[in-house]
């Protein structure tokens, strides 16, 4: 068993550290044949990357990958693909003053206790940072089921959210502004909101609804590899994520069964989809869509009480580059792990009958 690896037919491993000479990660079970479309992975590497608006972190790297195996002449070959992204940036000595000083809300501590080592730059293994390897993983598995079209925004921001329901998003609009919220009026007040927390050394919080539509029926293996089930496994690994809930979530504990059932049509549609696109663990062909729930940011600019190593109170205050609000870019992350897990769970139900 690898506990840095994602999936099964279609399984990523990743290495590396937020300010290690590089991070990376290797694609077992692509199959061959598929034509890469190299600056499509590069474009989603964009999405993500640090220092690309004035709410997000300044740390500025161009996170450009480089694929050494399993692709030639600009097809995959259906062997291991190998990729690296280099680190270029790296301020290590922002971290200096916490050498032995547990930030509250990191992995510090935990990562202290468990492996009785740490690297205290930047978090090490446990950074965001790791995050971009997902994101070329992502990137290739949209590829590979181009078919099926996966889009995330920005929902809310602190308690402002974009009430108008997913059904009516254009989703053209998404990247249309920083926060990535394809609602202008609420991305203006996210935006306004990011900048006053940032200004006041403080941190915030939010949602991201993700949709997959185009969705084939038959994905998900019961009964503990329900599609569901996997797809809240790949959103609550990424980093701040407190919550994942899918189709009517818990709004639907408060209703009754009469009105949450969703009424089959003559084709097999349904005329609601409360179920989310999945039932039984099992995609039925209907929209999938769920929220992703993010936390605040742990590093803020103003002083805290902790303790260090040696179990001693102290103080300490965030320094470095860090994001007042990861939801704007968590957003292609949301949808490369999605991509994965449905790519993956695609190749699995190819082989699941004759």
């Amino acid at each position: 068993m690898s506990f840095n690896s994602f999936g099964n037919l279609l399984k990523v491993t990743t290495y590396g550290e937020s300010h290690g000479t590089a991070i990376g990660g290797i694609i077992d079970g692509f199959p061959a044949g598929l034509e890469v479309d190299f600056e499509a992975i590069q474009n989603e590497l964009d999405r993500r990357k640090p220092g690309q608006s004035k709410i997000v972190t300044q740390r500025k790297e161009p996170d450009t990958v480089e694929f050494l195996s399993g692709i030639f002449e600009g097809k995959t070959t259906g062997t291991s693909i190998g990729f690296i992204i280099k680190n270029t940036n790296q301020k290590s000595h922002d971290y200096n003053h916490n050498t032995d000083i547990y930030r509250p809300s990191h992995a510090d501590f935990t990562y202290d206790k468990k492996f009785g080592i740490r690297d205290h730059k930047g978090g090490g293994r446990s950074s965001a940072r790791e995050t971009a390897n997902w994101v070329v993983a992502g990137a290739l598995a949209k590829q590979l089921i181009s078919f099926i079209k996966i889009n995330a925004f920005t929902s809310s921001v602190g308690d402002i959210f974009m009430e108008k329901p997913y059904q009516e998003v254009d989703f053209s609009k998404t990247e249309s502004n920083i926060v990535r919220c394809p609602d202008e009026a609420s991305a203006e007040k996210m935006i306004e909101k990011i900048k006053e927390i940032r200004k006041a050394g403080d941190t915030i919080g939010g949602t991201i609804t993700c949709v997959a539509q185009n969705m084939p029926v038959g994905l998900g293996e019961p009964i503990f590899q329900k599609l569901h089930a996997e797809l809240g496994k790949a959103m609550l690994s990424i980093n701040a994520v407190k919550g994942f809930e899918f189709g009517s979530g818990f709004c639907g504990a408060r209703m009754k069964g009469s009105e949450h059932n969703d009424i089959f049509n003559a084709d097999g549609t349904t005329q609601t989809n409360l179920s989310g696109g999945i039932q039984g663990g099992i995609s039925n062909g209907m929209d999938v869509y769920f929220r992703v729930a993010f936390k605040p940011v742990a590093t803020i600019m103003t002083n805290q009480q902790t303790i260090n190593s040696l179990g001693e109170e102290t103080e300490i205050t965030g320094k470095g580059r860090h994001d007042p609000c990861v939801v704007p870019r968590a957003v292609p992350i949301i949808e490369a792990m999605t991509a994965l897990v449905l790519a993956d769970y695609w190749l699995i139900h190819k082989s699941r009958k004759l």
